[in-house]
């Protein structure tokens, strides 16, 4: 499509068009990608296809939360930056607003039993959804190392190398994930890009967020919004030592709520982060971690959109990209044990077994498991067994 026909479209469209997707974006970045796809490419001809599946390929390249970036690109690519800004503010709010509404619910000081029930029953079924997810990711990873001019058996096993230590180091050392993402990105570029020297983003060591207040609260939502890459559920070890144990911010449960709730809840899973800034500091809290989380997003988004068919040309970033990826699919699938192990009653255990089956033998939706595993909670609390 011409350059002139898309600065054609109105700030009022974008802002009608963007909020309508996030307010029905049920089912996370795939649903998110479908809607974009339709309104952008199918529908209104604003953006042509090939175009899109570069964008789409382009933000998978950065850190943070893919489909927010998608939507921030596609309002940038009609208005440039005053479209990006409009475009990501009203895909973001909805579900934001949304989901500090329920934070406020499930984290009050004396909720209904009931409500206790929905939100232990949710999150029973949260480390079959984090199983999911990983293995949802990992077919287009494994042939992705195999490529080029390093894969074969080699390849194979570097995967499965990398896999295992996202895997364990998001069982075991949460806090330091990010730095063994960046080692197993960093490796495969040393192996495939020979005798070149890749630039690496200074890191602030995560203990820095020992800090406390709210000075902790937006160095834990910035590591989520820039240096978490895959999205999703590889934010949740990055945010679980910081939320539960080195600041006591909320207790396991309550986090296994505020996973669930970003399940749930129209908008990118990111927006999880709200509910631990909703814990730490109220309606402020939340809004000051939403605001730092996708900040980064926004800033690679309209600094670098221009530049985007040379990041995909890249090789260093490809290769990291090719290193990474596995590590983050091992990560998230190792999210699951420290929140296996958030669960308290045995009921919670014969839930998670049966999302585990809905989920990965039956291959139904994510957001249908969490609201079933939520009212089998609320009637276990109606019967009497053990919530709190």
């Amino acid at each position: 499509m011409p350059e002139a026909a898309a600065a054609d479209v109105s700030l009022r469209t974008i802002t009608r068009e963007w909020l309508r997707i996030g307010v029905t974006g049920f089912g996370g970045p795939p649903t998110h990608i479908v809607l974009l796809r339709r309104l952008c490419v199918t529908e209104r001809g604003w953006i042509a296809e090939t175009e899109f599946e570069d964008a789409i390929a382009a933000v998978n390249l950065l850190p943070g939360p893919a489909s927010t970036q998608l939507a921030i690109w596609c309002g940038w690519r009609l208005r440039r930056t005053l479209g990006a800004l409009l475009a990501g503010f009203c895909f973001i709010v909805p579900g934001l607003l949304l989901i500090i509404g329920l934070a406020a619910v499930f984290l009050a000081a004396d909720p209904p039993k009931v409500v206790l029930g929905a939100a232990a029953g949710a999150g029973s079924a949260v480390a079959a959804v984090a199983l999911h997810a990983a293995w949802g990711l990992a077919p287009a990873s494994w042939k992705r190392i195999q490529n080029g001019d390093r894969g074969g058996t080699h390849a194979k096993l570097r995967w499965l190398l990398y896999a295992a230590l996202g895997a364990t180091s998001a069982a075991l050392i949460g806090p330091w994930l990010v730095l063994v993402l960046l080692a197993c990105g960093l490796a495969e570029v040393a192996i495939r890009v020979r005798g070149t020297t890749g630039a690496v983003v200074p890191l602030l060591a995560p203990a820095a967020s020992a800090t406390g207040g709210l000075l902790a609260l937006a160095f834990t939502a910035f590591k989520v919004g820039a240096l978490s890459y895959g999205g999703g559920f590889v934010i949740i070890p990055l945010m679980q030592h910081d939320a539960v144990d080195a600041h006591h911010w909320m207790t396991s449960a309550q986090f296994l709520n505020a996973v669930a709730l970003g399940q749930i809840t129209p908008g990118p899973v990111v927006q999880t982060v709200a509910v631990v800034g909703y814990a730490a500091a109220g309606v402020g809290g939340a809004l000051l971690a939403a605001g730092t989380a996708f900040a980064p997003s926004f800033v690679f988004v309209i600094a670098g959109a221009g530049n985007f068919d040379r990041l995909r040309g890249n090789r260093a970033v490809q290769a990291f990209l090719t290193g990474a990826g596995p590590a983050v699919i091992g990560a998230i699938a190792g999210s699951a044990v420290p929140l296996a192990a958030a669960l308290s009653h045995p009921w919670q255990f014969v839930l998670l077994a049966l999302a585990a089956v809905w989920l990965l033998a039956l291959r139904r939706g994510v957001v249908p498991a969490l609201l079933l595993a939520a009212a089998c909670g609320a009637a276990a609390a109606g019967v009497g067994l053990p919530v709190g």
